[in-house]
């Protein structure tokens, strides 16, 4: 039963998610955390910062990690299988239309407007990731501000970013 249950939690998330990286973030969290208490908020969190240290698709990390979790391997096959297949139908089905209709008007002004309400989400979800109550910490505002830097205007890797601000992390503790 906990396998099925995995299976379309997932393909659930799957399905309301757009735009990719860290928009599904808030329908996990939603629906792994708040509903089913698969994972704490504090292992969510913990769960969000093993995540980034990893290469690969971010939903991929999270449905192993709660998949293993709550069933153990055979979970976390479930667990991305629900995951993946959704996406990779749509996505077959999307390309089909899209090399059609790609030229429309309305089509391109969709996906625009599309990506404007992921940015939105993902910067809710920026601010739902910190401790609110360190914000002000310098030592935060100067990993912030360094990691931002970093992020927009070299070509450090954001692989790079995350180690670096992990071993920063440990060494000022």
């Amino acid at each position: 039963m906990v396998l099925a249950e995995l299976f379309w939690v997932f393909v659930k998330i799957s399905l309301i998610t757009f735009g990719g990286g860290y928009s599904f973030l808030p329908f996990i969290e939603r629906e792994v955390v708040q509903g089913r208490k698969w994972l704490g908020e504090a292992e969510f969190l913990e769960a969000t910062g093993m995540a980034q240290v990893f290469p690969g698709a971010l939903s991929i990390k999270f449905a192993t990690y709660t998949g293993y979790k709550v069933a153990g391997i055979g979970g976390a096959v479930v667990a991305n299988l629900g995951n993946l297949l959704p996406t990779a139908l749509l996505m077959i089905f999307a390309l089909l239309l899209y090399s059609k209709y790609k030229s429309v008007r309305f089509v391109k002004s969709g996906l625009e407007m599309i990506r404007y309400a992921v940015f939105a989400m993902i910067i809710a979800v920026a601010i739902q990731l910190v401790d609110k109550s360190n914000i002000l910490v310098p030592k935060y505002i100067a990993v912030i501000a360094a990691s931002f830097v970093l992020f927009c205007f070299t070509k450090t890797h954001p692989a790079f970013i995350i180690l670096g601000a992990g071993i920063l992390g440990a060494a000022l503790k």
